[in-house]
């Protein structure tokens, strides 16, 4: 069976509360609950973390390429537009990796429009809400490497 690690950055476990103009009412354990569920529906399990952290991001996606994980998708965040450190963990796994944005940044603020981490993915998908997350886990089930 795959196992996908889904790893959602700084401020999504605001999720609800934080500008529900532009995230949506629901909240992190309901995006949590929903990826569980089509991984099920999908035969694939789905494991869900989110950190506030820049070294404990890092840390687990370097633990998803020892542990065997067929992939991750990642909502770095904030870290999305700075963190090199969190770019060269991703470059240093084996497993593809999937990057997710609940809204279309590339619509919003214009320090928001650059990756540092999308060009060492396997792909970006941005703007879909919570289906984005959803279209990622196929994309692993059905794209492999």
């Amino acid at each position: 069976m795959k196992s996908i690690l889904v790893i959602n950055g700084p401020n999504i476990n605001r999720l609800g509360k934080r500008e529900p103009e532009i995230y949506g009412y629901e909240t992190l354990a309901d995006l949590e609950k929903k990826l569980v569920e089509h991984g099920n529906n999908l035969g694939c399990e789905v494991l869900c973390k989110q950190s506030n952290y820049e070294g404990q991001i890092i840390e687990w996606i370097h633990e998803a390429s020892d542990n065997g994980n067929s992939g991750i998708i990642i909502n770095p965040g904030a870290f999305t537009h700075y963190s090199y450190a969190i770019r060269d963990a991703i470059a240093s796994v084996l497993i593809p990796v999937i990057e997710v944005h609940i809204s279309n940044v590339h619509a919003r603020e214009e320090f928001r429009h650059t990756s540092v981490t999308a060009p060492v993915t396997k792909g970006q998908i941005v703007g879909l809400g919570f289906t984005g997350y959803e279209l990622a886990i196929q994309a692993l089930i059905k794209g492999g490497k």
